[in-house]
């Protein structure tokens, strides 16, 4: 048996030795980084809509929109993060050196919370509330947006970096990392369990900049945890940067766009070695130009010959690239009617940490006499469902489904689709619950005004008539998630898989933003002279439920997209290359 790793080196650079390194020991250090990076994030996001709110005096929809903005650009920020991996720093170092600025970000919130000159005077009952300044505002930003550079650049490295640590040509270890995902994702599901109810309890009890300093301490000793494993650790050769490879590719097609494709006679380029080559398809024929060999790509023409090593060192990648270079931008672009049709999903996911905590504002949430849930606590049921759901999954339905089908449970498209089918529903149950709430609040006759005092009135009506929603949106990113992770990591190309991933995390960007677009525009047609349209300056003015039934209706024709492009992704998989024409 073969113990040592053609694609992975050790510590000190030499092949991997499998009995030494890697393995779950490994993968479960590089977890606990992920579970302290969850809680601190999550623990600011679930809660930073009442802080704006109820501190910083800013109106629903604004908050609600800083909230999202904040998250989108943690995400997206992954990219910077995965491109700083495969060009200069590794995932290791790309890990270790934006855990630091988690850290200095949640401290720096700490500091920023305590101090009562960056923070307005509180509401007294006759006088109007004073909103925060832009100084105020700024230095909120300043940390925030620190947290959001270290959280990027760690979830573009850690699910890749925990995955290294299995070969995928070991069938044993290639099953072990189909649990890791489940695993990984219950993981940093229990880390966001964490924040959304001892450390959002701490922040309401304790007060935010406790809460957010041991947030930045259990950071500092999840950094300690992670290099405490250095010598353990699989490191993955790296293949250069694939955004410029991408790049490049693209450059090279467009410049011979001119040239006669003629396939069987055109000679094509290749510079990797037998087993690491991609076969060529037939599918995106035009970029198969970027690899037809010309005299005019020599870097000196009257010296070209037909000797392949020539070709390998004068070269120029802007011009010719070779087959397996072209084969991977074709593997990222099919990915990319996957990655277009995930992202609604965050968008209503995005509600749930929103406009569903300002609804639990508003609602009853006491139990017994002296315990009050806090109203960023109240999606601890939308965490519950994920950790039940993957539990369940992991330990009932895998084996089960491996038992009598011979596979280890749904696929990576099926999994998102029950998401995005779930997503959908649970958007119905939202309108139908927030109908209800504006019911009560009509006929207490609730007279709020945009004050922040007004809008923190309750209503007689239970916080617990939420649960139903965070239920079916839990389950249905227990699936997508999952989904998404593995899809995105085993149908990119080995040297890619960073990007991939970035391309993943970008989803759920890009619907934070898109929900931040959606609100700015429903508020600005629906709003009126008095800013009480659906999403009004406060909800109990609003009418919530269009905005969530509006939301139904895009992720219906949302699935029908996602289902359109499966077809045709499984017709073209099944159809003879011979039969394509290029």
């Amino acid at each position: 048996m073969n113990w040592k790793m053609s694609d992975a080196v050790d510590y000190k650079g030499f092949p991997a030795d499998k009995a030494k390194t890697g393995g779950w020991i490994s993968a479960t250090l590089i977890l606990g980084i992920e579970i302290c990076e969850r809680m601190s994030t999550m623990g600011i996001a679930v809660n930073l809509v009442t802080y704006l709110i109820v501190t910083m005096h800013l109106p629903s929809a604004e908050s609600a929109n800083a909230v999202t903005d904040f998250m989108g650009t943690s995400f997206m920020l992954c990219l910077l993060g995965g491109f700083l991996a495969d060009s200069f720093l590794g995932r290791y170092l790309t890990i270790a050196i934006f855990a630091a600025f988690q850290a200095l970000g949640t401290g720096l919130l700490a500091v920023a919370t305590k101090l009562p000159q960056l923070r307005p005077t509180p509401c007294n009952s006759d006088e109007q509330c004073n909103r925060a300044t832009r100084i105020q505002l700024g230095m909120l930003y300043l940390c925030l947006y620190i947290i959001a550079l270290g959280t990027g650049g760690l979830k573009s490295s850690v699910s890749g970096f925990g995955a290294d640590q299995f070969d995928e040509t070991d069938e044993r270890e290639k099953t072990q990392m189909s649990y890791f995902f489940n695993r990984f994702f219950f993981f940093i599901s229990t880390g966001t369990l964490l924040a959304v109810t001892v450390l959002v309890y701490m922040q309401e009890e304790l007060g935010r900049s406790w809460a957010y300093g041991i947030c930045s301490v259990a950071m500092v000793v999840a950094i300690g945890v992670f290099l405490s494993g250095t010598k353990r650790y699989r490191y993955k050769k790296r293949f250069g940067s694939p955004v410029v490879y991408v790049i490049q590719v693209l450059v090279a097609a467009l410049r011979k766009r001119n040239v006669v494709y003629k396939p069987g006679v055109s000679r094509f380029y290749e510079d990797q070695i037998q087993d690491n080559r991609i076969h060529q398809t037939n599918q995106f024929c035009f970029l198969d130009k970027a690899a037809i060999m010309e005299e005019s790509d020599y870097s000196d023409p009257a010296k070209a010959n037909n000797d392949e090593v020539n070709w390998s060192l004068r070269r120029s990648s802007w011009r010719l690239c070779s087959v397996t270079r072209v084969e991977e931008v074709k593997m990222m672009i099919r990915l990319l009617p996957v990655w277009a049709t995930t992202i609604l999903f965050w968008t209503i996911y995005a509600q749930m940490i929103t406009f569903s905590v300002e609804q639990a504002i508003t609602m009853e949430r006491s139990i017994g006499k002296n315990f009050q849930i806090p109203a960023g606590s109240s999606t601890v049921f939308l965490v519950g469902a994920i950790l039940v759901t993957l539990a369940v999954y992991d330990r009932i339905v895998m084996p089960w489904w491996k038992k009598c089908k011979g596979t280890t449970g749904f696929n990576n498209l099926q999994k998102i689709g029950i998401g995005l089918f779930l997503s959908a529903i649970g958007m119905v149950v939202a309108a139908l619950v927030e109908r209800r709430r504006l019911v009560v609040a009509r006929q207490v006759k609730t007279t709020m005004t945009t004050t922040q005092q007004n809008s923190r009135d309750t209503l007689p009506i239970s916080v617990f008539i939420l649960i139903p929603q965070f239920l079916l949106v839990g389950t249905a990113e227990a699936f997508i998630y999952t989904g998404q992770l593995d899809f995105f990591i085993t149908q990119s190309p080995k040297g890619m898989k960073t990007m991939s991933t970035g391309l993943f995390l970008s989803t759920i960007s890009l619907g934070f933003f898109l929900s931040s677009f959606l609100v700015s525009i429903i508020k600005i047609i629906t709003g009126g002279k008095k800013g009480n349209g659906w999403l009004g300056d406060n909800i109990n003015n609003g009418r919530l439920d269009c905005f969530y039934g509006f939301l139904f209706v895009l992720s219906m024709v949302n699935l029908a997209a996602f289902i359109f492009c499966i077809a045709w992704k499984r017709q073209k998989s099944n159809k003879e290359a011979a039969d394509e024409k290029c």
